[in-house]
């Protein structure tokens, strides 16, 4: 083994055989891993969430109770209408797959775009504001080495999810349960603490409101309270994760997930709201480089009158384990944001190559390209969660909002068919409403601040993908043309005399994918060039498992199926013109390692051979459409070359 798939091996972990029943149950997460690995982006956002929030109030804190109770509300609003998403939709894809089958591809693709710079931001604002929360503990001449931190963090949970799903679950597990039990026990000690300030907390909070309006007016109240409300609105983006990646889950999908978002919403609202509540118990007031979660947890902890070291001590353990929790909510952006682009690539929205899944099954092009995007953009903003934040959270909200409405679109065309569709309806309606409504006041109170640079980002990732698409759907139909012209349907039976292959004579091996007509225009141009030179026909084709034929249920049958019956074909061609032929068949994520496999097997027991493949070339080739297509053909020319086996490339014009 060659040094560098060594070094490789060692980092990522050895590879998995993807056709192996046992894998698929060794990588399926149970509701408590997945609360963990799905649920940590919504939970950790109690470490910014409330505190933007808070902060956005200013002198008014006492609207603070509001924020509280709306955010508990919200949470279970949101999460048990989407329990409907993963009723529907047991195979995963979340809010663009609910977009695109119930309201049309180019809301899904509006719905995908939208996701995909959520989860880049939801990666560079979890490692932004856990730096934030380890740097609390250190002197402020330890400021300048945040970014640098933030992105060494960043590198290393590219590596960590390259490992796989469930392995840099595990690796974090003990992080998520101890920031859980220790805010838990935070917030009930702290509220229990301040208990003689419950019965007062409601009717200042209506006095104090009711002299606010008097002053300023009733519009002023409400719009100070929506600005908080917009800001806090990142406590909510993780609640799609678990709709994105059903297909991860183990069986029964639906149960899981269910239980997951449970746990989700149950976690959630009670850290969320209650850490609203102590910034009110406690009267939290800002301090310069702390969160005013260090702030609060600070006083409750020295209340205990412990000695200043040991004091110390336990506070920089409770924001140890924020800034962990968030590096596992940074780490939800891993595992959501590939699959959204392999759907995506399924569709032809973004490169095929975004489909494609490494040896350890999890889509490596999507994992690179979010963490350098999170790394890109705490280059760009410092590291600032302040800005971050504005950016942050107005995307999600439209995949939210654009879900629901695709939930009350079906429950409306079902009413003839389910006999609780007014419930359904009546939840997802409601769901639409509170999404909708806070997309609209996140979208003009954020606009002016930066959050038109996250809408025009979102733009132009549509606009790029339609180019895309576009290109796709323009060589699909050439190819069409040519399976019409060179691909003739089948006019011979099954029961053709088998002419015998002579292992001495001259073979050709040709490497063929999905497309019959560019297999069968490189047997005729074979035949037309070298007419009677050839005895020996062998084709080869290697079924590719990616993220489409690995995640749905029968999927990778299909696969077989497919790749097999074209096999089939071109074998029976053969035999109908008296050549001599055979075939063999892999499958696997490396296309390319697995062809080799395929061809160094031939060769040994056809030695006198030559290969061929087919190569689509085009009129004006720039670097976007040469990226478009994985040139298989000539990558595999080099590999054969440097083994010393012939092979001839065949260009087809599109």
């Amino acid at each position: 083994m060659p040094f560098v798939d060594k070094l490789r091996e060692a980092v990522v972990g050895k590879p998995h055989d993807p056709l192996n029943s046992e894998t698929r149950q060794h990588l399926a997460l149970v509701a408590f891993l997945a609360w963990i690995g799905l649920g940590a982006d919504g939970l950790s956002s109690a470490c910014y969430g409330p505190e933007e929030a808070f902060l956005a109030l200013g002198q008014h804190a006492h609207f603070g109770l509001y924020l509280a109770v709306a955010t508990f509300l919200t949470v279970f609003i949101i999460a048990l209408a989407y329990n409907q998403v993963i009723e529907l939709f047991p195979s995963g894809g979340g809010g663009y797959k609910v977009a695109t089958q119930l309201l049309g591809s180019n809301a899904g693709l509006v719905s995908g775009s939208a996701l995909l710079v959520d989860y880049v931001l939801t990666i560079a604002i979890s490692i932004a504001a856990g730096v934030d929360g380890l740097f609390s503990l250190l002197p402020p001449e330890a400021q300048p080495y945040k970014l640098m931190t933030e992105i060494a963090l960043g590198v290393i949970l590219i590596v960590l999810n390259l490992r796989g799903m469930k392995e840099s679950i595990k690796v974090l597990l003990p992080i998520f349960l101890g920031f859980f039990l220790t805010h838990v026990f935070l917030i009930l000690y702290g509220i229990i603490a301040h208990a003689d300030g419950l019965p007062r907390l409601i009717p200042d909070t209506l006095h104090e409101t009711q002299q606010l309006t008097e002053q300023m007016g009733w519009a002023f109240a409400v719009s100070l309270f929506l600005r908080a409300y917009s800001l806090g609105g990142g406590t909510y983006t993780g609640l799609e994760a678990v709709s994105n990646n059903v297909n991860m889950l183990s069986e029964p999908r639906v149960r899981t997930g269910t239980y997951t978002m449970l746990y989700m919403a149950g976690s959630l609202s009670f850290t969320a709201g209650g850490v609203i509540l102590l910034y009110l118990l406690w009267n939290a007031q800002p301090v310069a480089h702390q969160t005013l979660n260090a702030v609060t947890f600070g006083a409750i902890i020295n209340s205990w009158q412990l000695d200043p070291v040991i004091s110390h001590g336990l506070l920089a353990v409770v924001l140890l384990l924020e800034a962990g929790l968030l590096f596992i909510a940074a780490n939800t952006g891993f595992l959501g944001g590939p699959t959204v682009l392999a759907n995506m690539a399924v569709d032809s929205w973004v490169p095929r190559q975004f489909r494609n899944l490494s040896g350890r099954l999890v889509t490596q092009n999507g994992i690179f390209l979010m963490g350098l995007g999170a790394i890109g953009i705490l280059l760009w903003t410092q590291g600032d969660v302040s800005v971050l934040v504005v950016l942050y959270s107005i995307n999600v909200f439209i995949t939210f909002s654009l879900s629901l409405l695709g939930l009350c679109k079906h429950w409306w065309e079902s009413r003839y068919d389910e006999d609780n569709w007014k419930s359904r309806l009546l939840l997802a309606l409601l769901g639409f409403c509170v999404t909708g409504g806070i997309l609209v006041v996140t979208v003009v109170e954020k606009f002016a601040e930066g959050g038109w640079l996250t809408l025009l980002i979102t733009g132009l990732i549509i606009g790029l993908c339609v180019l895309i698409k576009r290109h796709y759907e323009q060589v699909r139909q050439q190819l069409r043309t040519i399976d019409a012209l060179y691909a003739p349907r089948p006019t011979w039976g099954e029961d053709l005399p088998e002419p015998l292959l002579n292992f001495e004579q001259p073979t050709v091996i040709f490497l063929v994918g999905k497309n019959r007509g560019l297999g069968m225009y490189a047997l005729k141009w074979l035949n037309e060039v070298f007419t009677g030179h050839f005895k020996n026909f062998i084709f080869v084709s290697v079924g590719e498992v990616d993220a489409e034929s690995y995640g749905g249920r029968g999927a990778l049958r299909s696969l077989q199926y497919q790749i097999e019956n074209s096999l089939r074909y071109y074998v029976h061609y053969c035999h109908s013109q008296g050549l001599a032929a055979t075939s063999y068949a892999a499958y696997g994520t490396d296309v390319e390692a697995k062809l080799e496999q395929l061809v160094i097997q031939v060769t040994a027991d056809y030695p006198n051979s030559v290969c061929l493949g087919s190569k689509l070339i085009f009129d004006n080739e720039s670097w976007l459409i040469s990226w478009l297509h994985n040139h298989t053909a000539i990558a595999m020319q080099r590999r054969l070359h440097l083994r010393e086996i012939q092979m001839i490339v065949t260009p087809i014009k599109v």
